[in-house]
């Protein structure tokens, strides 16, 4: 009863295929000597795109994922709190405790922080 898949498979690599060939053919083709400069919104870019950011930007980034996902759960939980009942309250508040907590080291330790020089920490590691 394997065959089914094996049919599917087959149209996706042809309907796959049919789409990039006629692509090809029907596609326009540019030749002007500004087809191959970069430009956002009309605009043309100025400086290299290999600009540096600090790595706390992407930590910041991070953590706003991470924090960001608790909404979720604690929305999933608060449409079903009745069901779950006192077990579940116990659940989220542990939840929300670690959290809490991972957010409080957080800013101990300085990852939060903004400012140009490094802080020492007086949280060990």
């Amino acid at each position: 009863m394997i065959w089914p898949l094996l049919v599917y498979f087959a149209i996706v690599i042809v309907m796959a295929a049919a789409i990039l060939f006629v692509s090809y053919l029907l596609g326009q083709r540019h030749s002007e000597p500004a087809t191959g400069e970069p430009y956002e919104g009309g605009i043309v870019s100025e400086g290299s795109a290999r600009v540096c950011f600090s790595v706390r930007y992407y930590l910041v980034a991070m953590f706003f994922v991470v924090f960001d996902l608790e909404a979720v759960f604690v929305y999933a939980w608060a449409e079903a709190v009745r069901e779950l009942g006192w077990a579940g309250y116990g659940a989220i508040l542990l939840f929300i405790a670690v959290l809490a907590a991972s957010l409080i080291y957080l800013w101990r330790v300085g990852a939060l922080d903004w400012s140009r020089e490094p802080r020492r920490s007086r949280v060990r590691i």
